[in-house]
């Protein structure tokens, strides 16, 4: 049964095509900066707001920054993004439920779902089944993740965690290029995993502009993302075109 955060992505993508969402990294945020990209964020159309990073930062700080967060925007979901347990707050709408796909430490794979379970299930946070794939550079992300990126020129590689992880009950597949990557995931990478696997897919790492977020969605990407670009001087009105622009319904 599809939790209500899970099925607004859903009817939104139906309706839209494609949508977008904003990450924010706790660590690199301030309480006040987490309000002001929140606020801007909303105003510019994204549809939700995803809260993690790849390195740790303070339970109290995380949970200040996504109560910030919701009172901010009060009308988007907040989605938690963890890269460990330390990434658990009470105070989210949902969490991807993430298994990284490509790692070679079980830890990453189930080990922090089995320790982090107990907490989503007390909390009362809608758990949201995503399988992770570390693509290109890999960045932080990879590192942390002791992950084996996925490279550039293998489609059918990435297509094949895709489909197993469709094969495991994930719901979404996200194909991540890594935070600040130098070019953004490939849009024939992006078809060939659209084309085997029927799981929404989500597209994030390296894409800053409008013309890198139409190419990903209309190469099938369901959801894009964007994270370091908030950090941007022009960041509002870059968002706002790449939420319009993503609709294929306009297209």
């Amino acid at each position: 049964m599809l939790g209500p955060v899970e099925r607004y992505l859903t009817d939104k993508i139906k309706t839209d095509g494609s949508i977008h969402m904003t990450l924010i990294d706790p660590e690199k945020v301030t309480v006040q900066q987490a309000a002001s990209i929140a606020e801007n964020a909303k105003t510019s159309g994204t549809a939700a707001i995803m809260i993690g990073g790849s390195t740790f930062v303070s339970q109290e700080h995380l949970d200040r920054v996504v109560k910030t967060i919701k009172e901010t925007a009060v009308e988007l979901p907040t989605i938690l993004f963890p890269n460990n347990i330390t990434g658990i707050s009470r105070y989210a709408d949902a969490i991807w439920f993430m298994s990284l796909l490509n790692s070679v430490d079980p830890y990453f794979i189930v080990g922090a779902q089995i320790l982090g379970a107990p907490l989503i299930k007390k909390f009362g946070l809608e758990p949201i089944p995503m399988g992770y794939v570390i693509v290109g550079e890999g960045g932080t992300a990879g590192i942390v993740g002791k992950a084996i990126p996925v490279p550039y020129n293998k489609p059918e590689l990435a297509a094949a965690h895709a489909l197993a992880g469709q094969y495991l009950g994930m719901r979404f597949i996200y194909l991540e290029g890594g935070s600040g990557a130098k070019n953004p995931v490939p849009a024939e990478m992006i078809r060939v995993v659209k084309h085997f696997s029927d799981a929404y897919l989500i597209v994030g790492g390296g894409i800053r502009t409008k013309e890198q977020a139409v190419t990903a969605s209309s190469a099938g990407a369901d959801i894009i993302v964007t994270g370091n670009l908030v950090e941007t001087a022009n960041s509002t009105q870059t968002i706002a075109e790449i939420a319009t622009s993503i609709k294929r319904t306009q297209q």
